[in-house]
């Protein structure tokens, strides 16, 4: 035991300051509890009492109104530097912040422990989830209600605190397998510069029996080699003197993967969701295709005195209903939102798609595959979930008569670096293989088309619109 305490000590002492950072986190638990149990009383706070207040009245503003001030703490403030948190120091958020992991870990240290069931594990709900959420929120217009987000964030912490009560014991079932957000964050903090690394001969070399490692997420730490599945939230630093809070090229973790490394349905949620539905979401309202879409449908429908889905009576659970505020809903409307939003999905996604299959086909050549190629569109794909969201953040400063100054080039620059980004690590890839430079170049050319649609998208919304 002594030997042990020496080598931890020894290895302490010598260790740079973001492992003695991740080293204080892992003593001093209690004080990320509280962060945490402190992040869970706000949330509850923000997303349960707007539900039951009347609508803001004309003329309220953030600093007056609570329903308002919850609205731009959530959608303005909260969920833009979440994803853009996950660049940086990739998913601590999840393991310091996040009040659903908080809760659904709680409810695991007190529930009944059974076994993860197969359905629970199976790949596809990080899409399904994501795509589901999404849609549904435009439907009931979650970004601009409090019921709608008490429906969808609410609903989404009840589900995570019954799955963990029923499964798993001291973990974090919900966010490993169903959280809609966790594949989105697995993709994005690939890129993030500060990661938990573990040094496999230090582990080897580590004498004695060391305690169990206590890892929510349900990882195999001595196995971890990406930062996709790990909460960063402390708790295995310095564990056998082999893990540690460390610094990394962020183009790492996509540049070493290869066909074996990428799951199919982690690119699948990246080209079809984060680049199609996510796009397509954020781009339906402001859209004049979407309006001529649904000025036919409608002209068409009155034409044949077919009124049944110009009607306003949904529920607002099903369809955003609020005559009050002048906001309803029609059937059509939300048939004429599912519709856009997916054939934006099955047109963006379905080229890209078939673009990356072809250039791994023309070049790969067993160096990659369409899946590990689209790694390099993470960068795209983040920055737009953030501009996409930080829409939310400029509508409600405008409200309150304020526009930040020199929004349009900063957009202009935050697509074009990550663009360059992209382009570079896609290149990066195409180039390790020892095809001929003529099918290498044609891989590239064919890697650019989703690149070059992501891109158009935000010309789309931020200037020919």
């Amino acid at each position: 035991m002594n030997t042990i305490v020496a080598v931890e000590a020894a290895g302490t002492a010598h260790r740079p300051w973001l492992a003695r950072l991740g080293n204080a986190m892992q003593r001093h638990r209690r004080v990320v509890l509280g962060i945490q149990w402190t992040v869970v009383l706000v949330y509850a706070l923000l997303v349960v009492v707007p539900a039951f207040l009347p609508l803001p009245a004309a003329g309220a503003s953030i600093v007056s109104n609570l329903t308002l001030f919850a609205q731009f703490a959530f959608w303005g403030i909260w969920w833009p530097f979440v994803i853009l948190s996950m660049f940086v120091v990739g998913r601590m958020w999840c393991g310091v912040f996040c009040p659903e992991g908080a809760l659904t870990e709680a409810a695991s240290r007190h529930g009944l422990g059974r076994a993860i069931p197969r359905w629970i594990r199976w790949s596809g709900w990080p899409f399904v989830a994501f795509v589901c959420t999404t849609v549904y929120g435009q439907l009931i217009s979650v970004y601009e209600y409090p019921k709608a987000a008490l429906l969808i964030l609410g609903g989404s912490t009840v589900a995570a605190v019954g799955i963990g009560f029923v499964y798993g014991r001291n973990s974090r079932v919900w966010c490993r397998y169903l959280c809609p957000v966790n594949g989105v964050f697995g993709l994005l903090a690939k890129l993030a510069p500060l990661h938990f690394g573990v040094d496999q001969q230090a582990w080897q070399r580590y004498p004695g029996r060391p305690t169990r490692i206590d890892c929510a997420p349900l990882i195999d730490v001595r196995h971890m080699t990406s930062a996709s599945h790990c909460h960063a939230c402390g708790r295995c630093s310095g564990h056998r003197g082999a893990v540690a809070l460390e610094a990394r090229w962020p183009n790492r973790e996509i540049l070493a993967a290869g066909p074996r490394q990428a799951s199919t349905m982690s690119a699948v949620l990246l080209v079809f969701g984060m680049l199609g539905v996510a796009p397509g979401a954020f781009q339906w309202s402001v859209s004049p295709w979407f309006v001529a879409l649904r000025q036919r449908a409608a002209e068409w429908l009155v034409e044949r005195e077919a009124f049944a889905l110009l009607r306003t009576d949904a529920p607002w659970w099903l369809l955003t209903h609020y005559p009050q505020a002048g906001d309803v809903f029609s059937w059509l409307d939300g048939i004429a939102i599912c519709a856009y939003i997916g054939a934006y999905a099955l047109l963006v996604g379905g080229a890209g798609w078939l673009a990356l299959r072809g250039a791994a086909r023309i070049g790969g050549r067993g160096r990659y595959d369409w899946k590990s190629l689209s790694l390099s569109l993470v960068p795209i794909a983040g920055t737009g979930l953030f501009l996409g969201l930080s829409m939310m953040t400029l509508n409600h400063l405008r409200a309150e008569g304020w526009t930040p100054p020199g929004i349009g080039p900063l957009r202009a620059a935050l697509v074009t670096g990550a663009a360059l980004w992209s382009a570079w690590l896609g290149a990066r890839i195409v180039a390790r293989s020892e095809a001929a430079p003529y099918r290498r170049a044609s891989a590239l050319a064919l890697y650019l088309v989703p690149l070059g649609l992501a891109c158009a998208n935000w010309y789309l919304i931020f200037v020919a619109w």
